[in-house]
């Protein structure tokens, strides 16, 4: 499987709903949770891309573009932007829909890096899905 091909399966969207006991006290989503969620969508972007364990090292800048208010559906999408040697990067948008419209924005981006890992904690190189290593 070429690289681009598999940039593409990894691609991963999680939908949520908004729910008064995820908001502040303006009725918009924490955003502490809304980074915990783009943790999870990447981690699971990471993991389907690499198929090895992987652990979030860092997290690079989070723009905060709109509030996510309750009673809004949100849909977290990850993307394999980078592939290094033992690490890669995962974009992750966060857009609001709207429940009852179409209407639909896009309202937080950051990026995360992870690093493949053995089973001692040890960062490894990431392969191909044919066992590739990748350069």
């Amino acid at each position: 499987m070429e690289l681009q091909e598999q940039i593409k399966q990894a691609e991963t969207r999680i939908f949520k709903a908004v729910f008064p006991n995820t908001t502040n006290h303006y009725d918009t989503l924490f955003g502490g949770t809304a980074m915990q969620l783009m943790d999870e969508v990447a981690f699971i972007a990471a993991t389907r891309f690499s198929r090895q364990r992987m652990v979030t090292v860092n997290s690079d800048r989070i723009d905060f573009k709109k509030p996510i208010p309750h009673g809004t559906i949100i849909e977290l999408i990850g993307k394999v932007s980078y592939v290094g040697n033992t690490s890669l990067k995962i974009k992750v948008e966060v857009f609001i829909e709207q429940m009852y419209s179409t209407v639909r924005e896009k309202a937080i981006t950051g990026e995360f890096t992870f690093v493949a890992i053995d089973e001692s904690k040890k960062p490894v190189s990431i392969l191909l899905k044919e066992n590739t290593p990748i350069s």
